[in-house]
């Protein structure tokens, strides 16, 4: 051959490795299918061929040109047996075992020429080239089945045709008698097919590139989606985004969406082609997702209104409920503070309302409540009203751009008059209105608005006029009681809450047997007394703390004047889940049989809690006391039921007692204690004309400013503070003697 022929060789050698490159590329692109991989190994098999080759150009007659030769016959047979399985990837072919146990054996054969001792080497060549041929004819049979049993694509006829022309020019090659001719095709003859799987390669390579590109495209279309779906709330508008998105990526111009609701709040949503236009199995997935994110929006969608629905609705009435309002009026306020208009709040409460609840029902109450909404409803109609329920019975609206204070009483007085329902029994209902306004230069609080308003309704309320505008009147009133409310609590952090003494005595020897603590308040050098203070304390719940307090200094002052005491207690207190443990922790272990809690006659009734605490703190030895009694509304019936020792008859009672009428009320009380066998004690004796009178109607213990009035100390008789007999045990203070002489004898003891 000659030394050009072998250049030629080499360089279609290093040609065919660069395409080597471009089929590395395919087989990385495809993922590594085993059409690229055959593909790569047989182009990479042709390049060694042609390299093999060149190389034996250059070398002359001698052992490396056999050895060359060997090598060029192996790689022509591995061409042979990888031509089977690429046909089989490319095509799809029947099995190839047999096939290539069919084209191994003829190479097997050619083999072992080369090593069998002949002694005529044409004989030899003979062999070989019989071996090669035979197994490319079992090839060639192959490629032909494979052909024949498929529609072979384009790229297929043409990896059949640079097929054809490789075997040509080996045939040509062999056949021409022109050596120089002959040798440059017999050298150059594998170049087709290295050219055909080349092409191959490359067309691949951009169909994968394409490919990639056109799943980017989708990927970020349905990106693109899925994002506008978390901002977006119209579902519809979003079918149609993924209808634009689907035409333009898949480029069909028939695409057309629709959406319908299914069962429990689910959708279903497609995306197809009006003209039947055929899809690939790409094209359908992703017209399956951009359909799966406007459903799933659509769910998300209706979830969320459902969720507003329930979270900014009443579920009864269907107003907006207390968050709604809250928001609302935020939002109203916020924006009067810009506009520097009025905004006001009209606060309404159904009179009477738990009492028809309890008479006929829940479903009576609603029944009421739904009117009342209705009713609110038609008042004020237009985008400045905005009504809503807080709970309850309480219902608000919220006017923007409200008007002056004269046209919002005339509003409060036509809401108040335009609702009375007669079903509610003998008493008809109705709103007591409530009304207060923000006006441009206050402070943006949405909540002292809600106060305000309350605070009018609540003063309408008590008043029975039915309406109220929260005025300057009002506000210097609340004013007043939030600084109270402030020092209140302020005191009772400081400790300015002392106990104050005021003795009771026997009616006819004028001994003090017994001192009641009362809570004073040193407010700035002055003595607050509970009527000052007392509603506020138990409103805001520190007459908790207060109540703890007195009766643990109730019980230094039973040690220092070694008399019983006795302590108001309320029934909040009484109520508390551990008021057990804190009346304990206030009195300590020991001495309750010179203890007496006084209750008064209503919370005694009205605190369902207080009568097993006060039950247990009687069976521990301390006294009970109903004090202001015959002011409150217990039945006789349910007097002998309660855990009650003793009865405090009401001062207004002992003030009248010159009168025929309280004489014979104080008599009653008498009778009524003797006949459950309770002690009495007179409380505001202010008189010796009282005291005289209480003693002749037969009561033994009183109590009053006539007899001495409450303070620090006390003149009774026991050890000094300070003294050494302070330590000494407590003793025993005697149960008073029976009445001798009445009046009489009241003087003979004096």
């Amino acid at each position: 051959m000659p030394t050009w022929v072998g250049v030629i060789q080499l360089l279609a050698a290093g040609l065919v490795a660069g395409l080597c490159v471009l089929q590395w590329v395919w087989w990385r692109g495809e993922q590594r299918s085993a059409g690229a991989m055959w593909g790569f190994a047989w182009s990479c098999d042709i390049g060694l061929m042609l390299l093999v080759g060149g190389l034996g150009a250059f070398l002359g007659d001698g052992p490396w040109n056999t050895l060359v030769g060997f090598v060029h016959a192996q790689l022509m047979g591995g061409f042979l047996l990888i031509a089977i399985p690429a046909t089989c990837a490319f095509g799809r072919g029947p099995r190839v075992r047999w096939w290539v146990l069919g084209a191994a054996a003829p190479l097997v054969v050619s083999l072992l020429a080369w090593f069998w001792p002949m002694a005529d080497e044409n004989v030899r060549m003979t062999v070989i080239g019989s071996g090669l041929i035979v197994s490319a004819v079992v090839v060639l049979g192959y490629v032909v089945a494979t052909v024949g049993r498929l529609s072979v694509s384009l790229w297929g006829v043409l990896l059949v045709v640079a097929g054809l022309e490789s075997l040509a020019m080996l045939t040509v090659g062999g056949l021409v008698p022109d050596r120089t001719v002959g040798g440059l095709l017999v050298a150059l003859w594998a170049l087709p097919i290295a050219f055909g799987l080349a092409g191959l390669a490359l067309a691949r390579v951009r169909e994968a590139q394409d490919a990639a590109r056109r799943q980017h495209r989708m990927r970020d279309a349905t990106a693109r989606l899925s994002n506008t779906a978390w901002f977006a709330h119209d579902a519809d508008a979003l079918l149609l985004r993924a209808r634009d998105e689907a035409r333009t990526v898949v480029g069909d111009p028939s695409v057309e969406g629709s959406l319908r609701p299914i069962s429990h709040g689910r959708f279903v949503a497609e995306l197809f082609s009006a003209n039947h236009a055929p899809h690939d199995g790409q094209e359908r997935a992703f017209l399956v997702d951009l359909a799966q994110v406007v459903a799933t929006a659509a769910e998300r969608y209706a979830l969320t209104e459902r969720l507003n629905r329930t979270a900014f609705s009443d579920a009864l009435t269907g107003l907006p409920n207390r968050r709604a309002v809250e928001k609302h009026l935020v939002e109203m306020i916020e924006r009067a503070n810009v506009e520097r208009t009025r905004v006001s709040l009209v606060y309404c409460d159904l009179d009477g309302f738990k009492r028809y609840n309890d008479m006929h029902g829940h479903a009576g109450g609603d029944a009421v409540l739904v009117r009342v909404a209705e009713y609110l409803r038609g008042v004020m109609r237009g985008d400045d009203t905005f009504v809503g329920r807080l709970g309850g019975d309480e219902f608000v609206m919220v006017i923007a751009r409200a008007p002056q204070d004269v046209e919002l009483v005339s509003l409060a007085r036509s809401i108040r008059e335009g609702f009375v329902d007669r079903r509610f029994g003998n008493r008809p209902a109705r709103l007591s209105v409530g009304v207060a306004t923000w006006v441009p230069g206050d402070v943006v609080d949405p909540d002292a608005l809600v106060r305000h308003a309350d605070t009018a309704m609540l003063e309408a309320k008590r008043s029975r006029s039915g309406f109220r505008v929260f005025d300057r009147a009002l506000r210097r009133r609340v004013e007043a009681e939030r600084l109270q409310r402030a020092a209140l609590e302020s005191a009772v952090e400081q400790g300015l809450f002392t106990a104050h003494f005021q003795p009771i005595a026997d009616s006819l020897t004028l001994e003090v047997v017994q001192v009641e603590a009362l809570a004073r308040w040193d407010h700035h050098g002055n003595l607050m007394l509970p009527a000052d203070w007392l509603d506020l304390a138990e409103e805001t719940g520190l007459i908790l703390p207060i109540g703890l307090q007195m009766l643990a200094e109730a019980r230094r002052a039973l040690t220092r004047f070694q008399v019983p005491v006795a302590v108001n207690i309320t029934g909040r207190h009484l109520s508390e889940p551990d008021a057990l443990e804190q009346i304990e922790t206030a009195w300590g272990d020991e001495y309750w049989e010179h203890l007496t809690l006084e209750i008064t006659e209503s919370a005694l009734v009205q605190t369902v809690a207080a009568v097993p605490v006060l039950s247990e703190l009687r069976a521990r030895g301390a006294r009970i006391a109903v004090d202001d009694f015959g002011t409150g509304y217990s039945s006789l019936a349910r007097l002998s039921r309660l855990p009650v020792d003793i009865l405090k008859i009401d001062r207004s009672f002992v003030k009248e007692i010159d009168t025929d009428r309280g004489r014979s009320v104080v008599r009653a009380i008498v009778e009524l204690a003797g006949t459950h066998n309770l002690e009495v004690v007179a409380e505001g004796v202010e008189r010796a004309s009282d005291l005289a009178t209480l003693v002749e109607l037969g009561v033994r213990r009183v109590q009053g400013n006539f007899l001495g009035r409450a303070m620090p100390s006390l003149p009774v008789r026991g050890p000094r503070p300070g003294s050494i007999e302070e330590t000494r045990p407590l003793r025993v203070v005697p149960e008073p003697r029976p009445a001798e002489g009445g009046y009489a004898a009241l003087h003979r003891q004096a």
